[in-house]
């Protein structure tokens, strides 16, 4: 070979080698969230459901006087309290994620507990949680607590009424909940965790921008949701004003997917219990919430939503907002939990 020839071919090498370094594969390409399983379930047998990324409406829209006349007999100033769920702002949920289909069991909390040693927190402070009593609140004045506690005779074990392993857990702190999802992600190399308040409310409408996950009507709510109705109302007549006509046969909590699924086929997302989620709570937050994947502010108590079995139907709307302090345990309180992509 000439001298001309060997520097040709030594010239033709270097072009061409970057070329082929940039078009060596790395490695398989990530699957893309489309293509994931719509569902899938954890170490402890609980599905998940998969939900896209999208952007929708946070908070609430509708005007004063279409709550005034969606919600008639109830007192004006409970609309007025409601100015914490605006303005209604467009949020983006950039990420899709796994969440759980059904509020956490109290089988799959008993197993936790039982494989991790977790102590909760009602039974490590000693102080117990709260409970149904009817002596209880026979004898409250009206403006004292509606249930018995705090007591050791209540936790999420007992909350004052029957439950089966598949009946919501109640009775646990923002620290419990936390815990499960730290044990969950050891287990398993996989983050879970609590949804954002934005996550849980995108999941919650599934698209819908009516009051209700399946319409305008308060009567609606029978289809999806266990809350106070003619069930539960021999509990509490001082308010039966305030209950549902209809009977969906649960005067307490009742067993997860007992309601019709919203869109992203998730259930009880208003309803049964209320879910902790990870955000701090400020009742002006939304006025500078950013538009992306919001985290909640810095401090504060923490934010729960969906109402539950003792819920009035104002109460139970995707876009309602409440707090409690981490340390608080209810037999209205639970969670749902949210798996990462990763």
């Amino acid at each position: 070979m000439t001298t001309r020839a060997i520097l040709r071919a030594l010239t033709i090498c270097l072009i061409q080698a970057p070329l082929a370094m940039a078009t060596t594969p790395l490695g398989p390409a990530p699957t893309p969230p489309s293509a994931l399983p719509q569902e899938i379930a954890d170490s402890l047998g609980q599905p998940y459901m998969r939900i896209p990324a999208g952007s929708f409406e946070m908070g609430t829209a509708a005007s004063r006087p279409r709550l005034l006349a969606a919600f008639p007999g109830m007192e004006p100033k409970r609309i007025d309290e409601l100015a914490d769920e605006r303005p209604a702002h467009n949020v983006t949920i950039a990420r899709a994620f796994y969440l759980g289909k059904y509020e956490v069991t109290v089988g799959a909390f008993a197993d936790f507990v039982a494989q991790s040693g977790y102590v909760v927190e009602s039974i490590a402070h000693g102080t117990g949680g709260f409970g149904y009593s009817a002596e209880h609140d026979r004898q409250r004045p009206e403006a004292a607590d509606a249930f018995k506690g705090r007591d050791r005779a209540y936790g999420w074990q007992n909350p004052g009424f029957a439950q089966t392993r598949a009946h919501p857990v109640t009775n646990v702190s923002l620290h419990d909940a936390r815990a499960m999802a730290a044990w969950l992600t050891k287990q398993e190399g996989r983050t879970y965790r609590l949804p954002t308040e934005a996550e849980w409310e995108y999941s919650c409408k599934a698209g819908s921008k009516t009051l209700f996950p399946n319409g305008d009507q308060a009567s609606s709510l029978a289809e999806v949701a266990n809350t106070f109705d003619q069930a539960a109302l021999p509990h509490w007549l001082r308010w039966h004003d305030k209950a549902l006509t209809r009977n969906d046969q649960f005067a307490f909590t009742a067993p997860v997917g007992q309601f019709q699924a919203n869109a992203f086929g998730l259930h009880d997302m208003v309803g049964n219990v209320w879910e902790w989620v990870s955000d701090h709570y400020s009742d002006d937050y939304y006025a500078q919430s950013p538009s992306v994947d919001p985290q909640g502010p810095n401090d504060g108590p923490f934010v729960r939503r969906g109402g539950s079995w003792h819920t009035w139907a104002i109460y139970a709307r995707c876009g309602f907002r409440n707090y409690n302090t981490a340390q608080s345990r209810y037999p209205l309180l639970g969670f749902r939990l949210l798996r990462e992509l990763n």
